[in-house]
């Protein structure tokens, strides 16, 4: 990162600002002079030259160093408020104190230089990384239901008079969570290309939160296979003013995440409360955690669990991140003690017991 971002500053800021530092330091110079010595004024002219060289592209850098070289030979050298230098060991001195000057701006100039390359190296390795990445998970997760869709209407065209009912209806319950399956991956694409573009922004409106925990379980249902999904809901919870689209989605996430990395009889348990300011959603299972090591690791973006067997293109809880921090939210992840992990998910919302009773 460039060093407080001032090369994001015009060129004529630069130039202001590179030259005013060595006009005031200068002056601060010249009644301490009697203290600290002409020569020692050199000395912090080159520190404010190098810290110039350190902010600032090359050409204010270069213009600062003449000037402190100037301002350092009328105000400084003796004779002062003169140009002519008294001795050759002055004039020496002045000689050495430009060419140090410019050398001192060229190289640090350079230095930063070929570190942004090899910043914009590494960025561009990270983001070649992230598009194989990307590209991997989505030659599984697209091809592996495309190819069962396909498969299954082929058999049903070929051997129309040959299946029975319930292998046509077991046949078009593989497309179905075939085609659900489809539909979550380019739903995650496009809701991480709307977050990167910055074009989420929260709708409030009245909703019930116990809604929509079920709407999101009812969504799941295809994957759940022997998993346990288990959830009371909360009566007195009142209505609440959020978004729900982007509720759903993180619930949907959420669920669709315990299912995906918990084994054969797990039981998923939803929580749900509230506090006079934020509602809580709680998603636990009693499967086997996260390592340590990754909990911090869990919500980036294409991110897997290592030996992970499932699939996944590793953006659902990428998104349930940016979701809940697009409500001003968060969510966070822990292990249990007992066994299994926790999510927690805590948004600010309006409550209204007014609103509950109208609707109802």
């Amino acid at each position: 990162m460039d060093l407080l971002r001032t090369r994001k500053y015009s060129k004529k800021s630069q130039y202001l600002i590179s030259l005013l530092l060595i006009v005031c330091t200068a002056a601060l110079c010249f009644f301490t002079v009697g203290y600290i010595g002409y020569r020692a004024v050199a000395l912090i002219l080159l520190v404010l030259v190098s810290i110039n060289a350190i902010l600032f592209d090359i050409l204010p850098v270069l213009l600062s160093a003449l000037l402190s070289a100037l301002l350092w030979n009328f105000f400084f050298i003796p004779p002062t408020l003169t140009l002519h230098i008294g001795t050759p060991e002055d004039g020496l001195m002045f000689l050495m104190y430009f060419v140090i000057a410019s050398i001192n701006a060229v190289l640090t100039f350079k230095i930063r230089e070929v570190e942004r390359k090899e910043r914009e190296e590494e960025e561009k390795a990270k983001s070649i990384q992230l598009y194989n990445t990307l590209l991997n998970s989505l030659s599984h997760e697209l091809r592996t239901p495309i190819s069962t869709i396909i498969g299954a209407i082929d058999t049903i065209k070929d051997n129309p008079s040959k299946l029975s009912e319930e292998n046509k209806i077991e046949l078009y319950s593989e497309i179905e969570i075939a085609g659900n399956r489809l539909n979550r991956q380019v739903e995650n694409l496009l809701s991480m290309s709307r977050l990167e573009a910055g074009f989420i922004q929260a709708k409030k409106d009245w909703c019930d939160l116990n809604e929509l925990v079920f709407t999101a379980i009812q969504e799941n249902e295809p994957g759940v296979g022997l998993h346990f999904i288990e959830f009371s809901p909360n009566e007195e919870l009142p209505l609440v003013k959020l978004d729900p689209g982007l509720m759903e989605h993180i619930l949907h996430n959420l669920i669709h995440n315990a299912i995906q990395h918990t084994p054969v009889d797990s039981t998923i348990k939803i929580e749900v409360s509230h506090n006079e300011t934020n509602c809580f959603i709680q998603i636990s299972d009693n499967g086997k955690g996260f390592p340590e090591l990754e909990i911090d690791l869990v919500f980036d973006k294409f991110y897997r669990l290592n030996n992970s067997a499932t699939g996944g293109t590793g953006l659902g809880l990428s998104i349930v991140k940016g979701f809940a921090e697009a409500m001003g939210g968060r969510v966070f992840l822990e292990n249990l003690a007992h066994g299994g992990a926790k999510f927690t998910l805590e948004i600010p919302c309006e409550y209204s017991i007014k609103a509950m009773m109208e609707n109802e």
